[in-house]
């Protein structure tokens, strides 16, 4: 058997677990620069607030109701993350959990056969509420997407099912996937559901799981559709995964705050993206050999403020991998001078390292002097400062100094686990 952990509206649970008062409250966190909502509480769904709608058609239900709204706040968000998945490893042996998202994961539990998987479900989520102050809800079954299945049930009424749900016997499988639209299946989607119950008359998971392989595979996307068909069937077809600890690509990119229209400022916002793709760089001990720096233009025919133009892109091949902060910037600096357009106005910007390959296997330049070389005693005492203070206060020059350009973030809440001075204080 297999489950799935998934936390309920976990940002909003997040900004929560700070703020005793808001619970039973509506909540909702917003996207980067305040411009979508990304997660709501159920108090907040019933109160017609739409998932993913933009934040000022919101507004008026949101101040009618007095809605907590927080901007979002990765810094704890990842930190708890952090939290329930090495809680989950320390449970069940790191080697049965595969983090999935932020606040998903995939258990096998095949070593706990023996025991009974509603028991053994409770007995996770009660320890990961109780050690993390996250709620979290449970599905189990013999494949991932019936797990998807339970888990989506479960989520559908808590009371009842106390947030778990096991689908271990051939009669509750047959019964979830009727009580599942095709739509909610994992895989499919609204535009694939349109179609398969306009041209198949599939209405639920049940109708699709009644589907042979042959037919998903010309229908339904080809081996992905087949396999689907298959976990639907409750025959395994995706095997848990190894946790890739090691990257074979880096990105950071940002939207900015407010449009950018001065070449000085997508220097600074690169340069700082640079700089925290080569801390993720350095902390899996790996240098990169290509430097990929892109911009995204607002779209010249169109003035609303959330839609952009194409991406725009250039890369460039380094003499030698690296990992050395002040080695990356230079070369991003002469990518984003090819890239500028004066008159045109930007929205947002980021670097991509790839070529990666380990650090301690690096060739020097042969025509560069040793002390050039190597630089890893510097970036090695600028990341433990950083990590130290928590507050990147070394920074490089190019990176800027009031950063007028980054992401609006004005009802954040405070950095509770990862800042000294934004800690938790009770009077």
């Amino acid at each position: 058997m297999k489950a799935i952990i998934d936390c309920n509206s976990f940002y909003c649970s997040c900004e929560r677990l700070f703020r005793p008062d808001l619970e039973n409250k509506p909540v909702v966190v917003l996207s980067n620069n305040d411009g979508c909502i990304i997660s709501r509480t159920d108090e907040a769904k019933k109160l017609g607030v739409e998932m993913a709608g933009p934040y000022f058609k919101a507004k008026p239900i949101i101040e009618k109701h007095g809605v907590a709204t927080f901007s979002s706040n990765y810094y704890l968000y990842g930190d708890l993350s952090w939290r329930i998945m090495e809680t989950l490893r320390m449970l069940l042996g790191k080697e049965n959990v595969e983090v999935y998202s932020v606040d998903e994961a995939f258990l096998n539990l095949e070593e706990f056969s023996r025991m009974n998987m509603e028991e053994l479900a409770l007995h996770i989520r009660k320890r990961v509420e109780r050690w993390t102050g996250v709620k979290v809800s449970i599905g189990v079954a013999p494949t991932k997407v019936l797990c998807k299945v339970a888990n989506h049930l479960a989520k559908k009424n808590k009371v009842a099912t106390r947030c778990v749900m096991v689908l271990d016997t051939a009669e509750k499988i047959n019964q979830a996937l009727l009580n599942t639209p095709v739509h909610e299946v994992w895989g499919v989607g609204r535009q694939y559901a349109e179609k398969l119950t306009g041209m198949y008359a599939i209405y639920s998971a049940y109708d699709l799981a009644q589907q042979s392989e042959p037919w998903a595979k010309t229908h339904l996307g080809g081996v992905v559709g087949e396999r689907l068909i298959r976990e639907l069937k409750g025959l395994p077809s995706r095997p848990m995964e190894k946790e890739l600890v090691t990257k074979k690509m880096i990105a950071t990119t940002r939207m900015f705050g407010s449009p950018v229209t001065e070449k000085a400022q997508v220097k600074e916002a690169v340069a700082t993206y640079v700089t925290k793709a080569a801390e993720k760089l350095r902390r899996q001990q790996s240098a990169a050999a290509i430097l990929t720096v892109f911009v995204v233009p607002k779209e010249k025919t169109y003035h609303t403020y959330f839609r952009h133009g194409p991406m725009l892109s250039l890369h460039t091949v380094l003499p030698y991998a690296t990992s050395a902060t002040q080695e990356l910037i230079k070369p991003a600096m002469a990518l984003v001078d090819r890239l500028f357009e004066p008159g045109r106005t930007y929205k947002k910007a980021g670097v991509l390292l790839s070529g990666l390959e380990p650090d301690a296997g690096v060739q020097g330049n042969l025509f560069v002097a040793e002390k050039e070389n190597n630089k890893r005693q510097l970036m090695k005492m600028i990341d433990n400062v950083n990590f130290a203070m928590r507050n990147d206060i070394l920074k490089f020059a190019a990176s800027g100094t009031t950063r007028n350009w980054k992401m609006r973030q004005e009802l954040r809440s405070p950095r509770y686990t990862t800042r000294w001075g934004e800690l938790f204080q009770v009077k």
